[in-house]
């Protein structure tokens, strides 16, 4: 607003310049994150993995890192309102910075070498499936503003699918492949990353719409709304503490349904609370069941506990990918939805994005009931990745 007073008199061109800059650097900065979290995200999981070897003990150590990547998920909402709150939004750049220099530094004092050597990388592959999952996050982001029939909406899904495909070709052609596909052929990987996929696009869109729920509707201040949410990081360390116990008794493929469940009841509960004027027991409730829903899931470890030697960092990234996958579509095609119904008022806009999200979970709890056949993983689709 007073960048014409920066310099009276002038023609507008350095300071033009250099926000031409500003924005090339935040725009770098965003794909900087993006890539690091790509690449931190499974390759944490699969250390976790490297260091317990038997199936009890991959369970177990599932259920601390369930606890610690849901918890920090919820510790960084929290951190971004109260700083929001007190300096303005520009600090929500600087929150991770900490954070990230902490974890490489214990992680180069502490983790093992890696065994053996680096496998190839398979670049057509990587560059395939990343303009697959651009087009189509784009696609349906074109959706939610202009339609399903809009050009930019049909360029973009086809040109994802052409990608896809192109991605499932050079797979199946590749000496190294970045994926080898036989690994899809094991029905417990399947379930758990289309599962994975679905809760993806419920929780990225949960941290999307709450928070501007919490703030346009009930009234309430960006370090009130992130102050709100820590019972769900509570729940969601307390459930994944229940998680090993409870896969050890009844088995992983018997706890996600009832994770679902549990995480299905909140997202209903939120979406049906009609309190006003700040945070409730009623509001308190849903956030209970929803951590514990997020917490007591065992589908990560159902996709990777059974693992071969040198096959987890392959499996740890595929459940990233789905979780990455789900959170890109599901937030584009529950913005439409939420958009498309903004004009009946901002709380029923947002009821409709809620429901929208229970309507994933029922779908992950309809697929989490399909019986599975356990198989052996394939010798081709293992290896150093």
């Amino acid at each position: 607003m007073g960048s014409g007073r920066v310099h009276p008199g002038a023609d507008g061109r350095p300071e033009a310049s250099r926000g031409v800059a500003m924005a090339g650097l935040a725009t770098a900065g965003r794909i900087g994150q993006g890539a690091g979290a790509a690449v931190v995200i499974p390759a944490a999981l699969s250390l976790v993995l490297a260091l317990h070897s038997s199936s009890a003990e991959r369970t177990r150590a599932m259920g601390v890192w369930g606890a610690v990547a849901g918890a920090g998920s919820l510790v960084g909402v929290f951190l971004g309102g109260t700083r929001t709150g007190m300096l303005g939004w520009q600090a929500v750049f600087v929150t991770p910075v900490p954070f990230g220099l902490i974890g490489a530094i214990i992680v180069w004092r502490s983790a093992p070498p890696a065994p053996g050597r680096p496998g190839r990388f398979d670049l057509p592959g990587a560059i395939a499936v990343t303009v697959a999952i651009s087009a189509l996050a784009l696609g349906m982001v074109a959706a939610a503003e202009a339609g399903w029939d809009a050009p930019g909406t049909v360029a973009g899904l086809a040109a994802g699918l052409a990608a896809l495909v192109a991605f499932v070709t050079v797979e199946r052609r590749s000496a190294h492949p970045l994926v080898p596909l036989g690994v899809f052929r094991r029905g417990p990987v399947v379930l758990a990353n289309v599962v994975v996929l679905l809760i993806g696009g419920t929780l990225t869109s949960l941290f999307f719409f709450l928070p501007q729920y919490q703030q346009e509707v009930l009234g309430m201040s960006p370090t009130a709304a992130g102050t709100a949410q820590l019972p769900i990081a509570v729940m969601i360390i307390m459930g994944s503490a229940a998680a090993p116990p409870l896969a050890k008794r009844i088995g992983p493929a018997r706890a996600l349904p009832v994770a679902l469940v549990v995480l299905l009841a909140g997202f209903v509960w939120l979406a049906l609370d009609r309190t006003a004027g700040g945070f409730s027991l009623t509001l308190l409730g849903a956030f209970v069941l929803i951590g514990a829903g997020l917490g007591l899931g065992a589908v990560t470890a159902m996709a990777v506990r059974d693992s071969a030697e040198g096959e987890s960092g392959l499996l740890s990234g595929l459940v990233n990918a789905a979780q990455q996958l789900g959170g890109a579509v599901g937030l584009a095609a529950l913005a439409g939805i939420a958009i498309g119904t903004a004009g009946a008022g901002e709380d029923i806009a947002f009821t409709t994005a809620l429901l929208g999200q229970a309507a994933l979970i029922l779908i992950a709890l309809g697929l989490s009931l399909v019986p599975t056949v356990k198989t052996r993983p394939d010798p081709a689709s293992a290896g150093t990745r």
